[in-house]
């Protein structure tokens, strides 16, 4: 049992993409079910752990701990483990590897969460917390239609209890109409209001000087709310991310709010209505296992057969279906048509953008993924890259992120394969995104971006390569791939071929492709490449090998002629 310490909603933060613990569960469960969850089997777990593709972390300094943190948290608290008296899977956590159609398994799941639980129980000092902390939210985006972010940050996560539903909505309708009347700088009246909202949630803290954080010996009142206020924002970020994770919902990354998808509104409204609102179980704990752990309830829109048959009816009506047709049969024929229309929608985008329809959107997303203006880049950096690529040559470009029903970017790729891969038929190209920079960047993307070719490799038995991409690279970064165009490892497949561009540089082949005359082809592509490795047996050193792959990137078209022959 975790006791809770927090004035706020309380919700998991980690993981931090909900789909990353559909894969580690699994790993769980293969190896270690039916054992006992101690500190010898938690550091076993991460030996494990870190052993695979999809896992990008480190679990070094105490694995034991790590273990706790990736188990513990959501999957336990969501219901999909069970950790005591042996680790084993919940029948919801057997649905949440099995099923076809995640999003709903996720859905039953969070707005069964509750606090207080016999899982987490409020300390003494800790908000009074009565409800179901995902319920609520997805309860007050109905009713305002849209929440911006800040809204949800300053406002919607002090929805500790359900009977302040309407208090809370009165807090942001207030901040709306002072927001209106404000001519001066969003940027420091939302500050201002900000701190206002936190005096007032920890004003028994600062009256009793309880205002030292764990980071810092540093007690003033101006750093603790500082550390409160950056506390929120990783709460309100998680809440749009395991939301987000259900498929109900639409993000706008340029507006930074988070609404109900229009198709989904009745399914929202279904189990609003018969989602029971008080918590359960509170000091039951087999009870309240049992129940978080079904994966049958509550009780969705897609449980009810004359309301599935309505919806069917209404999106999509040439689907005729017989009156013999099961429940279950019904579920998995609405199951196929919404990833069929996914498909269609996909290909539509696939078509306009080799018609370079969204070359001007393309740009201007990545200018606002360099400003920092979206919300989730590393998100929108992984889908406009796949955009981009798709325009920029003739290949077939497989984006390995989550799309919704509709299309829309809704998490990235598992950390067991690449970002993007881009098939040319003689020859495979991975390309890799990310926003880290630092010597973060070479510890978390260096090995995986390399075991990730590797694979490619084996599965393909062609020729490839990979490129790497970063708003800034780091130099770590840079000496590794270039040793690795010389080093000859057969865990790596031999060679590899992998050049690191900073985005803005990226962007600018993208612009070349657009200009000349004629369409990029695959063999332009691999050219590129190929110069990669001649520059590398020709260097000195790595900053040589950089300098000059950069400078064949913002000339990688220079050298073909108008008939689209490299010259």
């Amino acid at each position: 049992m975790a006791r809770i310490d927090s004035k706020v909603i309380f919700v998991t933060t980690s993981p931090r993409t909900p789909a990353k613990m559909i894969p580690e569960i699994d790993l769980l469960n293969i190896h270690f079910s039916g054992q006992v969850w101690n500190s010898e089997s938690q550091a076993a777990f991460m030996e494990l752990l870190k052993e695979e593709n999809f896992f990008n972390g480190e679990g070094a300094n105490d694995p034991a701990f790590s273990a706790r943190d990736r188990i513990n948290r959501a999957p336990k608290a969501l219901g999909f483990v069970k950790l005591a008296p042996v680790i084993s899977l919940t029948p919801a956590g057997v649905a949440l590897i099995s099923a076809a159609r995640k999003e709903e398994v996720f859905l039953r799941q969070l707005i069964k969460f509750q606090v207080p639980s016999p899982y987490h129980k409020p300390s003494a000092n800790s908000a009074a917390f009565w409800g179901k902390p995902y319920l609520e939210l997805f309860r007050l985006i109905r009713h305002f239609g849209s929440l911006k972010f800040d809204e949800l940050m300053i406002f919607g996560l002090q929805l500790v209890d359900y009977r302040q539903f309407d208090e809370v909505v009165s807090k942001i309708d207030a901040f709306r109409t002072a927001k209106a009347q404000n001519d001066g700088n969003y940027k420091q009246f939302r500050g201002e209001y900000l701190e206002a909202e936190l005096k007032e949630i920890y004003l028994d803290d600062i009256v009793a000087g309880r205002t030292k954080t764990r980071e810092t010996n540093d007690a003033s009142v101006a750093k603790f709310l500082r550390t409160k206020a950056s506390n929120m924002r990783d709460y309100a970020d998680a809440c749009f991310r395991y939301l987000r994770a259900t498929g109900m919902v639409n993000i706008s990354h340029i507006g930074k709010s988070i609404s109900i998808v229009p198709e989904k509104l009745e399914e929202v409204d279904y189990f609003l209505e018969h989602t029971d609102r008080d918590p359960v179980f509170i000091d039951d704990e087999g009870r309240y296992s049992a129940y978080l752990g079904n994966a049958h309830t509550p009780s969705l829109l897609t449980d009810n057969r004359d309301m599935l048959e309505q919806k069917i009816r209404v999106e999509f009506p040439d689907v005729e279906v017989a009156e013999i047709t099961s429940l279950e049969q019904l579920k998995d024929i609405f199951a196929s048509e919404l990833e069929s229309r996914k498909e269609r929608i996909l290909t539509e985008q696939v078509l306009a953008i080799k018609d370079y329809r969204l070359f001007e959107e393309i740009n201007t997303t990545f200018e606002q993924i360099l400003d920092g203006s979206l919300y989730d880049t590393p998100l929108m950096l992984e889908w406009n890259t796949w955009r981009a690529m798709t325009m920029l040559d003739g290949g077939n470009i497989k984006a390995n992120l989550k799309f919704d029903d509709f299309g829309n970017p809704m998490s990235t790729a598992q950390g067991n394969m690449a970002d993007i891969v881009c098939d040319y038929d003689s020859f495979r190209l991975t390309v890799e995104v990310t926003m880290q920079s630092g010597q973060r960047q070479y510890e978390t993307e260096g090995e995986p971006v390399s075991r990730h070719l590797a694979k490619l490799k084996r599965e393909t038995d062609k020729t490839a390569y990979c490129l790497f991409i970063a708003p800034t690279i780091n130099e770590a970064c840079i000496a590794h791939f270039y040793a690795l165009h010389k080093m000859n490892i057969s865990y790596y497949g031999g060679t590899s071929t992998i050049v690191p561009l900073p985005l803005n540089v990226f962007i600018k082949m993208v612009e070349d492709s657009h200009k000349v005359d004629y369409i990029p082809e695959p063999r332009h592509v691999q050219r590129f490449f190929e110069r990669s490795n001649e520059l590398a047996i020709a260097a000195n050193s790595e900053a040589e090998w950089y300098q000059g792959i950069t400078s064949e990137a913002l000339n990688w078209l220079s050298s073909v002629n108008s008939n689209g022959a490299v010259s």
